[in-house]
């Protein structure tokens, strides 16, 4: 079994690369041909904070591969003026634990062990760029952005796979944070980005609207999106008025239903099973308390239709637009994983762990 670092990923790992290997792994789902869980997070209260053990797992009958996700997280939730954000670390703020053990299907053996940070960063980004490039209009050319930290770098990458960026406008509560991050993002893609000091300026003129943040609360704002937008938000929500002026809702895709209890499907993004459920923790954690669903004026349209023919995500230039991912992540780190695997296999790259202390004589 080959240990992979961030470092490697890096190097064999292009976004073009996650966007397709996304789309081949969605496919597989239309067909039937993979299947996916959604997350399932263990909760448990510390003291003020919050333990969160979190999986998702999923794998492809066509690619033989299958992968589970494993995130160790201990939370807090912090208030600076207006601003609530959820904090997060493993042993000490600063260091994270998340995990992809990836396993041959045709064999049963684990093949790779995979650091998920820059997994994370690129399958989110790319994910948002799959809703855009059948949402945003063909001419958008605007985003604006909020939040300035790796997943908003990641979504410039994703979001210029599919549609042809020329400014940037992004937000984020810290000015340092966000002047930074638009002279880094300048000199990487040689396009105009302005780094703009109220959330309100990021939304002026966008034709794609990304919510990038850590921020619990409302982050997208509906009196600033005009017509055309696209819009995307995989950290904080959309206030009541995005939300009604949404026209279509584009839904990437659903977990698999179990066959022996048909009963536990859902449509949540993820289950929460939590110990000590009346701990006064919880009142002190809002993060994750909002399911995210569309609102009945909107039309709500599935990438399985988009794929196939029988419904478009956008009819003309003036409808707001709105994708989200669904609870399909499990069907995406099996993908990015065996990608990784296999270019780092090929190039000799990673730490190899012998396959001898990973098996057993031992009947389980």
């Amino acid at each position: 079994m080959l240990v992979l670092n961030n470092e490697i990923t890096a190097g064999v790992l292009t976004m073009p690369d996650v966007v397709r290997a996304l789309e081949e792994s969605y496919r597989d789902l239309t067909a039937g041909v993979a299947v996916c869980r959604p997350r399932i997070d263990l909760s448990l209260p510390v003291d003020e904070r919050v333990y969160r053990w979190g999986t998702m797992e999923g794998g492809s009958a066509r690619t033989g591969y299958v992968a589970i996700r494993m995130k160790s997280d201990v939370l807090t939730e912090v208030t600076t003026g207006s601003n609530r954000t959820q904090e997060k670390y493993c042993v000490q703020p600063g260091s994270y634990c998340g995990l992809v053990l990836l396993v041959d299907a045709r064999t049963g053996e684990p093949v790779a062990l995979l650091n998920d940070g820059l997994l994370q960063h690129l399958r989110v980004g790319a994910d948002s760029a799959i809703g855009a490039g059948f949402g945003a209009r063909e001419d958008a050319r605007v985003l604006g952005l909020l939040g300035s930290g790796g997943m908003a770098r990641s979504h410039v990458d994703a979001f210029r796979t599919v549609r042809p960026l020329e400014r940037v406008q992004v937000y984020s509560p810290t000015r340092t944070n966000r002047e930074r991050f638009a002279a880094e993002t300048r000199e990487k893609h040689g396009i105009e980005v302005v780094a703009v000091d109220t959330p309100e300026k990021a939304h002026e003129g966008a034709d794609i609207v990304a919510g990038c943040t850590d921020a619990v609360g409302s982050v997208v704002l509906g009196n600033r999106l005009r017509p055309g937008t696209h819009i995307t938000c995989i950290g904080g929500h959309l206030d009541a008025e995005a939300l009604r002026r949404i026209d279509v809702w584009l839904r990437l895709g659903s977990a698999s239903t179990p066959t022996s209890t048909p009963t536990w499907a859902t449509d949540d993004e993820y289950v929460t099973y939590r110990a000590r459920p009346d701990d006064p923790v919880w009142q002190r954690h809002h993060h994750g308390k909002q399911a995210r669903r569309p609102p009945h004026t909107a039309r709500v349209v599935r990438l399985d239709a988009v794929l196939e023919g029988r419904a478009r995500a956008r009819d003309n230039n003036s409808q707001v637009t709105f994708s989200e991912r669904g609870n399909i992540q499990g069907a995406q780190f099996h993908a990015i994983a065996a990608l990784v695997y296999e270019r780092a296999r090929e190039h000799g790259l990673g730490r190899e762990i012998p396959r001898e202390w990973l098996l057993q004589d031992i009947r389980d």
